[in-house]
C-alpha cells in the first residue's frame, strides 16, 4: 500500500509540520479543516508544501523520522527544490508523482524496486 511523507506549512518558509499517512488526500483535508486539535491546528498549517511516495508505511515512517532530524534549512531546500513557489499542492496530489528513491548503495534500495 502506497504511503506518503508530507510537509504542511502556514506560509512560504513558515512553520513546518512533517507527517506520514497512507491517505494523503484525507490527511490534508484533516489539516485544512483542523480536524485534530494540536500543533498543526494551533499554527494554522493548512498548505501542503511537499510530499513523497513510499511503497509501504514502514519505509515512509523511516523517512519521516530521518527528515525530522535534518536542520530546518535543509528541509526548506528540499521543499524549494520540489515546489519553488510554495504553492499549496493539496489539490494537485493526483497529478504529481514524487517517489522517493534511496541512493544505489543504500540498503533500502531493493525495497523501492
Amino acid at each position: 500500500m502506497t504511503s506518503y511523507v508530507y510537509i504542511m506549512t502556514n506560509k512560504p518558509r513558515g512553520t513546518l509540520y512533517i507527517g506520514v499517512t497512507s491517505d494523503l488526500e484525507d490527511r490534508v483535508w484533516e489539516h485544512k479543516n483542523k480536524y485534530y486539535k494540536g500543533f498543526s491546528s494551533k499554527y494554522n498549517l493548512n498548505n501542503l508544501a511537499w510530499f513523497e511516495m513510499h511503497p509501504n508505511i514502514v519505509l515512509a515512517i523511516q523517512r519521516e523520522k530521518s527528515l525530522k532530524r535534518y536542520p530546518r534549512e535543509w528541509k526548506l531546500n528540499l521543499i524549494e527544490a520540489f515546489n519553488p513557489s510554495w504553492t499549496d499542492l493539496g489539490n494537485k496530489i493526483d497529478s504529481i508523482e514524487n517517489v522517493y528513491m534511496p541512493h544505489l548503495n543504500d540498503k533500502a534500495w531493493d525495497d523501492y524496486n
